[in-house]
């Protein structure tokens, strides 16, 4: 079915763009740009001197209070198969959009102008959450809410649930979807960390068929995957955790619901000698991907969870982190947060564990 919407935005007078500059450049923005904030120094300035450029070429559009997106075709798939063959005849001219939480202010300040958005709202073939070969297999249009209190997840991934809360308010997880929390790759999501954090795999759909990647080949890098202009997202695949195991998700914002700082997600598993069988780590917030805390990992395993244990592993993953310094926190600090998450992250799943430390 298509349908098409004429949007056009409204000129505005230079000063009033140049008030945006100036507001971007003293830190007092929008909070729909901060992830946009979070890509670094040289993507910031890259950003302000575009912002500049618009300004003196009278593209005002690009400014900070634009509200209106440019004008675009919409199309509205029935079925997983026309969403694909849209995407295959219109290659890099098209959007998908699914929640459209992230979607929808990124087209608002024109950061993305496609000519055709296919909306996957009511692709049914994509809604689902069920067990199959050892993995909780959830749809990439199921949304937050619908995971946060769904009973199988609790069963076999609780870690997941944990993430979820963390995700903006209620409303937001009432319309977001899982696949597009992926797709989005905010280095700062919670979905992200938790599926690089259990090596989970993501199932990335076209016309001619489907393929299956891991989290560290599907993130590039700030808001950057390896999805291809005539893919999207199938499904997520998060390995089914031990009964036994014991779980946590964390992070650090400025206030509830703004984007992390600094986010870990932590699985533990013991065996009868009060010794660690199973480590999962991963930090969000500090890198431009999630970041698999590998050494933290390796150095747990075979060990009692001693707090002269749990200290060693927490400094051995603020140093495999490699934050930017931007205007939310400096480099120093992002790693001082990783530290003392990790720590207490281990400290949590271990009592959900039923572990001891000390």
């Amino acid at each position: 079915m298509r349908k098409a919407l004429s949007s056009s935005g409204s000129k505005r007078p230079v000063a009033a763009a140049r008030k945006n500059l100036s507001a971007l450049q003293s830190g007092q923005v929008s909070q729909l740009l901060l992830p946009f904030l979070q890509l670094g120094e040289d993507t910031l300035d890259a950003f302000e001197k575009g912002l500049s450029k618009a300004i003196e070429t009278d593209l005002l559009a690009m400014t900070v209070k634009q509200r209106d997106p440019a004008a675009f075709e919409y199309l509205r798939p029935s079925s997983l198969e026309e969403a694909l063959q849209y995407l295959a005849d219109l290659g890099e001219d098209a959007k998908i959009m699914s929640g459209g939480q992230s979607l929808i202010p990124v087209l608002n300040m024109r950061l993305s102008t496609p000519k055709y958005l296919i909306d996957i709202g009511r692709v049914e073939d994509l809604f689902y959450i069920r067990e199959e070969d050892g993995y909780l297999v959830i749809g990439a249009l199921t949304k937050h809410r619908d995971v946060e209190f769904s009973p199988l997840v609790r069963k076999l991934c609780p870690l997941l649930i944990e993430a979820v809360r963390w995700i903006g308010h209620p409303q937001i997880r009432l319309r977001g979807t899982i696949g597009g929390s992926i797709a989005h790759a905010d280095p700062s999501a919670e979905l992200p960390c938790v599926i690089a954090a259990l090596r989970g795999e993501i199932v990335i759909a076209h016309a001619d068929g489907e393929e299956t990647v891991t989290p560290d080949e599907f993130f590039l890098t700030y808001l950057l995957t390896s999805l291809q202009p005539d893919q999207m997202i199938k499904e997520l695949r998060f390995p089914i955790l031990p009964e036994t195991a014991g779980y946590e998700f964390t992070e650090v914002s400025r206030r509830h619901s703004d984007f992390a700082l600094v986010e870990i997600a932590a699985v533990i598993d013991l065996d009868e000698n009060n010794e660690i069988t199973l480590a999962r780590l991963a930090a969000g917030g500090a890198n431009p991907v999630p970041c698999v805390l590998e050494d933290a990992e390796e150095f747990l395993i075979g060990k009692e969870p001693t707090d002269e244990v749990l200290e060693e592993a927490s400094v051995l993953g603020s140093e495999q982190v490699e934050p930017d310094s931007d205007l939310h926190g400096s480099v120093e600090y992002r790693r001082s947060l990783v530290k003392a998450l990790t720590k207490r992250a281990l400290q949590t799943a271990l009592k959900r564990a039923g572990g001891t430390k000390g």
